[in-house]
């Protein structure tokens, strides 16, 4: 079993263009609609499916400044968040949450792509323990 973003954006080119150039994602496939829309885009970041859709508001699907914002986070784990926070701004995304390091034990940003959507950029630093985790979300949410 997996479970796979599928996204809805207002210009489906322009996002699949956006992810090539901030994330380095590969595109699979696409299925276009006779009036110029895209139902689907198939893109490849890393290991990872993500698929991407134009709006079709006769059908309620929606992207996020049609809906007043999202309540999904994306999350990329990549080797180098630095490298890759920087690449995504640089290619038009705004930064949420400066790069830094967690108690949770990664490196870690957040940004919001041009669509609206939201993303956690995240890099493994070091392995910590669970009741550690715990004890440190309960003294920055006291």
């Amino acid at each position: 079993m997996s479970i796979t973003a599928h996204i809805v954006v207002q210009g489906a080119e322009a996002a699949a263009a956006f992810y090539r150039e901030a994330f380095g994602a590969e595109e699979v496939s696409r299925v276009p609609t006779p009036d110029g829309r895209l139902m689907s885009v198939e893109l490849r970041v890393g290991s990872a499916a993500l698929h991407l859709a134009d709006e079709f508001p006769e059908m309620g699907v929606l992207a996020p400044p049609s809906i007043g914002g999202t309540a999904v986070v994306l999350q990329l784990d990549v080797a180098d968040a630095d490298a890759v926070f920087a690449r995504a701004v640089a290619a038009g995304a705004q930064a949420r949450g400066p790069v830094a390091d967690t108690f949770w034990g990664t490196r870690h940003g957040q940004l919001v792509d041009p669509f609206g959507h939201r993303w956690n950029i995240s890099q493994h630093l070091r392995d910590v323990p669970h009741e550690e985790v715990v004890a440190a979300a309960a003294q920055v949410f006291s």
